[in-house]
C-alpha cells in the first residue's frame, strides 16, 4: 500500500520543467535577432563607406563619424549579449535545480517517509505560488517564495511581466501587447496565433470610437491590410465602423464596439503566453486537487444518506463542487471506509452490522458503546442497540 511510484508524480510536472527551457529558447532567439539587426547595420555602413570612397566622396570627418556610430552600435550589441548571457546562465541554473528537485522523487520508497512529506510540502508551496501569481496575488506569492525559499522553483518574473501586459490591456492600451507580439513573432507564427491581428483591430476600433476616421483609415492601410489573406471578412466588417457610431444597435458593429472585447484580448494573450512558455492552461493546484478528488469520488458522495464526514467529495458545498465534473473513480478492489471514524475497515478493524442494517467499523462501534454505557446509538437513524446485537461482517 505504501509502495512509492514516482512516475505518477511526474505526469503533471512537465510544464514545471519546461518553462525555463522555453525561456532559454526565447532568449536565444532574441540574441539572434539583435545580432542580425546590428550586424546588418554595420555591414550596410561599411558598404556605403566603400562606395563613397571609390567615388572620392568621403572626407575624414565623415569617416570618423560613421566608424564611431558602428563602434557604438557594436558596444550596445555586446552589452545586450552580455545581459542575455547572464539571463541564460540563471535560467540554465534554474533548470538544473528543478531537475534535481524532481529527481529526488526516485530516492523515496514510501509515501509515509518524512523525506517524501518534506518534498510534498515544497511542492504544495510552489503550486500555491503558481496559483496566486496566475490570479494576481503577486505580493502574497512573493512572501511565500521568500519564506519557503522557492526562488528557483517559482516563475515569478514571467508572471509579473505578463501581468504588466494584461493590466495595460485592461486599461484599454494595446501598445505593450503589440510590442510583445513583435518580440515573439516567429514563435507566435508557429502557434498560428491571431493575437497581433486582434490587437491591431482593436486599435482601429478605438480610433473609430473616438471619431478619428482619417487616422483610422491610415491605420487600417498600414496594419490591417497585410492580414487580408487570412482575415478579409473581419477587416470588411471593421470598415463598416466608419459609418456607424459607438451607440449603434446594429450587429455586428455593436459587438465590435463592445468594451468586453478588452477582457477577451486579455484571455487571448494569456492563452498564447501560456502556450509560448509551455505552461498548462489549468493551474497545477486545480490539476492536483482534481486528481485526488477523482480517486475518491463515487456515487454515494452525492447521496445525503450515504455521505462520509471524512470524505472531501462528500462536502458538496466546497471540494464536492469542484469534483462535480470529474468521472467516478474505478477500483478493481473496493475499500470499505467507516463513515464515523474515516478509518479503513479490514481484518484488523472489521465492519459491524447493526440490526437496522447500518454498517460501521468495530472501532466506531466500540467508541459509541464506551460513551453510552454499553449502548450504541446509530448516527444515521438515532436508534439504540446493545453492543452484543452488532454482527461482524466478512469481506469477500
Amino acid at each position: 500500500m505504501n509502495k512509492y511510484n514516482p512516475d505518477g508524480e511526474l505526469v503533471i510536472e512537465q510544464s514545471f520543467l519546461r518553462v525555463p527551457h522555453e525561456q532559454v529558447k526565447k532568449s536565444y532567439r532574441m540574441s539572434q535577432k539583435h545580432i542580425e539587426k546590428d550586424l546588418a547595420f554595420v555591414t550596410s555602413s561599411m558598404d556605403d563607406m566603400v562606395k563613397r570612397s571609390k567615388a572620392q566622396n568621403l572626407d575624414s570627418d565623415t569617416t570618423q563619424r560613421v566608424v564611431e556610430n558602428m563602434l557604438k552600435r557594436l558596444e550596445n550589441l555586446k552589452r545586450k549579449l552580455q545581459d542575455t548571457k547572464n539571463d541564460e546562465t540563471q535560467l540554465i541554473q534554474r533548470s538544473k535545480q528543478r531537475a534535481t528537485h524532481l529527481n529526488t522523487l526516485y530516492g523515496f520508497t514510501s509515501y509515509t517517509s518524512e523525506e517524501y512529506r518534506e518534498w510534498s510540502r515544497t511542492r504544495l508551496n510552489r503550486i500555491l505560488v503558481d496559483y496566486m501569481l496566475r490570479k494576481g496575488y503577486s505580493r502574497t506569492a512573493a512572501q511565500l517564495v521568500e519564506r519557503a525559499n522557492l526562488e528557483s522553483l517559482a516563475d515569478t518574473e514571467l508572471f509579473e511581466q505578463s501581468a504588466v501586459i494584461e493590466q495595460s490591456l485592461l486599461n484599454h492600451s494595446c501598445t505593450k501587447g503589440i510590442q510583445w507580439c513583435s518580440d515573439n513573432k516567429s514563435a507566435l507564427r508557429k502557434l498560428k496565433s491571431t493575437l497581433e491581428f486582434d490587437l491591431h483591430l482593436q486599435e482601429f476600433i478605438e480610433l473609430a470610437r473616438a471619431g478619428e476616421m482619417m487616422q483610422a483609415i491610415q491605420y487600417s492601410k498600414k496594419h490591417l491590410l497585410p492580414w487580408t489573406g487570412t482575415h478579409a471578412r473581419q477587416i470588411e466588417q471593421a470598415m463598416g465602423l466608419l459609418a456607424f457610431k459607438p451607440d449603434t444597435q446594429c450587429s455586428p458593429y455593436q459587438q465590435l464596439y463592445d468594451t468586453n472585447r478588452w477582457q477577451q484580448l486579455v484571455d487571448h494573450f494569456r492563452k498564447d503566453n501560456y502556450a509560448l512558455h509551455a505552461l498548462s492552461t489549468v493551474p497545477p493546484l486545480l490539476l492536483t486537487l482534481q486528481t485526488g478528488l477523482s480517486a475518491l469520488k463515487n456515487v454515494h458522495c452525492y447521496h445525503a444518506d450515504d455521505r462520509n464526514i471524512n470524505c472531501p467529495v462528500c462536502q458538496t458545498d466546497t471540494l464536492g463542487e469542484l469534483a462535480k465534473s470529474l468521472p467516478y473513480s474505478h477500483h478493481i478492489n473496493s475499500n470499505l471506509v467507516c463513515r464515523v471514524t474515516g478509518l479503513l475497515m479490514n481484518e484488523d478493524n472489521p465492519p459491524m452490522k447493526l440490526p437496522n442494517g447500518r454498517v460501521y467499523s468495530l472501532t466506531a462501534i466500540s467508541q459509541m458503546a464506551a460513551e453510552n454505557r454499553g449502548r450504541i446509538q446509530c448516527p444515521m437513524t438515532g436508534e439504540t442497540f446493545a453492543l452484543n446485537e452488532a454482527k461482524k461482517l466478512f469481506i469477500s
